[in-house]
């Protein structure tokens, strides 16, 4: 089985350390960070297989992040989760293609459900 790495960035610490967990118990490498920047700063941002990030942190915000990755890898697997609602955050987060746009709350399986349209070639 090959191990597949997910970094979880949230400057909400009781969010972050949940999602980890979850990711962990279904069997993915999962690493958290509080901000873009620590992320960006770590080995993973150059190995991690998908990042899961919110759009609203402090210091640079998930968008900005996903547009760095881009800059760096190429094309890469993004799910940007936010609790923002308005059509201009949305339509934002959009726009920055990643393969998932959740909206806080989301229940488990929604996250599970987008891990598994990135991971289904693996």
């Amino acid at each position: 089985m090959v191990e597949i790495s997910v970094a979880v960035v949230d400057d909400d610490a009781s969010l972050r350390n949940a999602l980890v967990s979850l990711l962990q118990a279904f069997d993915y490498h999962a690493k958290g960070f509080d901000n873009a920047e620590s992320f960006l700063e770590s080995a993973e941002s150059e190995t991690t297989d998908c990042l899961i990030t919110d759009i609203q942190m402090s210091g640079m915000n998930g968008i900005e992040l996903n547009r760095v990755l881009r800059q760096r890898r190429g094309p890469f697997p993004v799910i940007i989760m936010t609790a923002l609602q308005g059509k201009l955050a949305l339509d934002s987060a959009r726009e920055s293609h990643p393969v998932c746009v959740l909206s806080k709350p989301f229940e488990s399986h929604q996250l599970l459900g987008c891990l598994d349209r990135v991971f289904s070639k693996f």
